[in-house]
């Protein structure tokens, strides 16, 4: 799924996490910056790579944080993107009908907003703050990124990835997972400790980066797709760098810029990093009126799109057994040129083909769920047909393949079944 804002902003912010109780007393603001040499060589240690040149860096205020955000959205993402990226969401029913998304986006990353490395300016900014631990935490993690950047530039390394959204996500996993690991581990040394002995500690992080995002009111209210897909490049990004550090020690840090994740199933599951499974690309169904659309927007859905999807409307148990069986998915919108109506097509390759059936029932549950009326006219165990909110929709399984086109009118359905 395309995620274009998130994948821009947050591979510059750093969220705030209740963690930051668990480290001593840091230094005053005054003496912030003096640290950063001492720092750095931490992180240097840690990683095995070395610092080519300082880091410029500044205080700033909340803000100034929101006016850089506004600043990169308006300089990065056309207006046309920005509309199809959140209709996209809305079709998919991820979020409601009334979702302003660059709206809730700014929102949620003022709000939660600790630090931020601008890799263009190349430059560290952190929040004026009388929580001088957060700070001392959020310059660990940024100092990581800056480190990272002078390697591996980060800017092109997240372009690179923007040819799959679900491999963009997987590409800022790696770079908040790497932040996030190396800034655990300058805690855990403090105590004589490692991640490298002790890989509970990884995944104690996780679990606190999650539980402490609850405390911001814009983000417990925000929709859930909004909310795991934030919290993923931190949460699974963090364990993801532990299963590398753990098979590849030191090498880790470099190897996964050098040879990239392709999906967030490799974040989710790291043995299928490590064996190189590479996603499949099903073909999308074939709109018979194509030539009466343009294409809004066109991408990957990934195993992480579908956990949450079914998460939201079918059930945890059910999202977790059957996400994991994903092997690759393809989505596009497009939008009647004099209507404006929008048709979604999807498909997504499953492993085995009772897989595909069970997903194909759980997703009746998803549209039922999804629109104010959903009329399932007819259903088998390869197909689902009916109306729903907006137009008409005919969902197939062929093989290991479950397909659906939404948003059809009566007479697109027909011609679908000649």
């Amino acid at each position: 799924m395309k995620r274009h804002l998130v994948v821009l902003l947050l591979s510059a912010l750093m969220a705030v996490s209740a963690a930051a109780q668990a480290l001593p007393a840091a230094p005053t603001d005054s003496a912030l910056f003096a640290s950063i040499g001492r720092i750095l060589q931490t992180i240097e240690e840690i990683t095995g790579l070395k610092a080519l040149k300082p880091v410029q860096h500044e205080l700033i205020g909340r803000e100034q944080v929101k006016k850089f955000l506004e600043d990169r959205i308006r300089e990065e993402v056309k207006p046309e993107e920005l509309r199809a990226e959140e209709l996209t969401l809305k079709k998919f029913g991820f979020v409601p009908p009334e979702f302003d998304l660059k709206k809730t986006t700014v929102e949620l990353l003022t709000e939660q907003a600790a630090a931020f490395y601008d890799y263009r300016k190349k430059r560290l900014y952190i929040l004026d703050s009388q929580d001088t631990a957060l700070q001392q935490m959020a310059l660990v993690h940024e100092l990581a990124h800056a480190l990272a950047d002078q390697h591996f530039n980060l800017d092109k390394y997240i372009r690179r990835g923007r040819e799959s959204d679900d491999g963009a996500m997987a590409r800022l996993a790696v770079m908040e997972g790497q932040a996030m690991w190396i800034m655990a581990e300058s805690m855990a040394k403090q105590m004589n400790l490692s991640l490298r002995n002790s890989p509970a500690l990884a995944e104690y992080m996780g679990r606190e980066m999650s539980a402490s995002a609850g405390q911001f009111p814009v983000f417990e209210n925000a929709p859930l797709y909004i909310q795991e897909t934030l919290l993923f490049p931190y949460t699974k990004g963090i364990l993801f760098q532990q299963a590398l550090i753990q098979k590849h020690g030191q090498e880790g840090f470099a190897l996964v810029f050098q040879k990239p994740p392709l999906s967030t199933r490799h974040i989710l599951h790291p043995e299928t990093y490590f064996a190189g499974e590479k996603p499949t690309s099903p073909a999308l169904p074939a709109l018979k009126t194509a030539r009466e659309y343009r294409t809004l927007a066109e991408g990957s859905i990934g195993q992480l799109d579908l956990a949450i999807l079914l998460r939201q409307y079918v059930g945890e148990a059910e999202a977790a057994s059957v996400s994991q069986r994903w092997r690759g998915g393809v989505y596009r919108l497009s939008e009647h040129k004099k209507d404006r109506r929008a048709v979604l097509a999807f498909c997504v390759d499953w492993d085995r083909e009772d897989t595909a059936r069970e997903f194909l029932g759980l997703y009746r549950k998803v549209l039922e769920g999804k629109w104010k009326k959903a009329d399932v006219r007819a259903s088998s165990k390869d197909e689902i047909r009916g109306a729903g909110d907006d137009g008409h929709f005919l969902v197939r399984r062929a093989g290991t393949v479950v397909s659906s086109l939404e948003g059809l009118r009566p007479e697109e359905e027909r011609a679908q079944e000649r």
